[in-house]
């Protein structure tokens, strides 16, 4: 059986999105989907199996819910539940390991709520090896799609671009091939974005792109970029791109590309550090910042 899209579910509003918007994507990747409702018994509470009962029953009821919005909007899922005992990072980690994809609620800048409190889900982005896809409350179906020529919103238009911020330091295979079967799929333009900065002479080397003025930089690095996309090219060739390169710092660079798109792919390195695990300041400003769904993809 092919891996399922997974969507967590709690009942909020922001999760219910997240819920639709998974539905939508698994039809898209003919995938399963499956809803899943975290939930964390604490023994030591002295509540005993009352609580437990309580908690399996306010989790059916937010899966339920999610149901049934699915089944109106998206009838073509091929959809199945299950709850699963927490603590909640913990337990949504282990779903998202035999998934496809991992679809979370967001609030963006107001931050996560439910059982996806700040910690919680940024904890799930920071350690997850599975793709993330964060969706903040309100994303409807037409926000995926151009307007209709009158300019009123429409899910019969062709979809938004997939934007890709890039690291052309660092490029990596599962981020770019991520973002290309997104818009494979959508039949979407994928826009490429990378951002740069002059760096200090101190740390420039014989030949670096930096050695040349402006202008020429940002030729050097379209350049490099279109280099690097060229073998994705040959393998999606029905994917149209378009290569973007700017001045600027990378985080605002990237929040401004992804203002009406239909999905913004950022990367995340797997490497533990000291402190534990970290999502990044580019990726921490896409996810609390972009206006449309951000998928995170981790890679070594």
């Amino acid at each position: 059986m092919l891996p399922p899209v997974i969507a967590g579910v709690d009942g909020s509003a922001e999760s219910l999105a997240a819920a639709e918007w998974a539905a939508r994507e698994a039809v898209r990747r003919d995938r399963p989907l499956r809803l899943v409702h975290a939930w964390n018994w604490h023994p030591r509470q002295g509540a005993g199996e009352p609580a437990t009962a309580a908690q399996r029953y306010l989790g059916r009821r937010a899966l339920r819910q999610a149901e049934d919005r699915i089944r109106r909007t998206c009838p073509g899922a091929k959809l199945d539940d299950e709850q699963i005992e927490g603590p909640a990072t913990t337990a949504l980690l282990r779903a998202a390991a035999c998934a496809d994809l991992l679809v979370l609620g967001s609030r963006g800048l107001s931050g996560f709520t439910g059982f996806l409190i700040g910690s919680v889900a940024l904890g799930v982005v920071a350690r997850a090896t599975t793709p993330v896809v964060l969706v903040r409350e309100g994303e409807e179906a037409s926000d995926e799609h151009l307007s209709a020529d009158d300019g009123s919103p429409s899910v019969r238009t062709g979809y938004r671009d997939v934007v890709l911020g890039i690291d052309l330091g660092d490029p990596c295979d599962e981020v770019i091939e991520f973002a290309f079967e997104a818009a494979r799929v959508r039949g979407a333009r994928l826009r490429v974005v990378h951002a740069w900065q002059t760096p200090s002479p101190p740390g420039l080397g014989p030949g670096e792109v930096g050695l040349v003025n402006g202008p020429e930089q940002a030729d050097e690095w379209l350049a490099f970029l279109t280099a690097v996309l060229n073998q994705w090219r040959d393998k999606y060739p029905e994917v149209e791109v378009a290569e973007t390169v700017t001045e600027g710092r990378a985080r605002s660079v990237l929040v401004r590309a992804a203002t009406g798109a239909s999905l913004l792919v950022v990367g995340r390195r797997m490497t533990e550090r000291p402190a534990g695990p970290r999502i990044g300041p580019i990726t921490h400003a896409a996810i609390h910042h972009a206006g449309c769904p951000v998928a995170v993809v981790p890679h070594e």
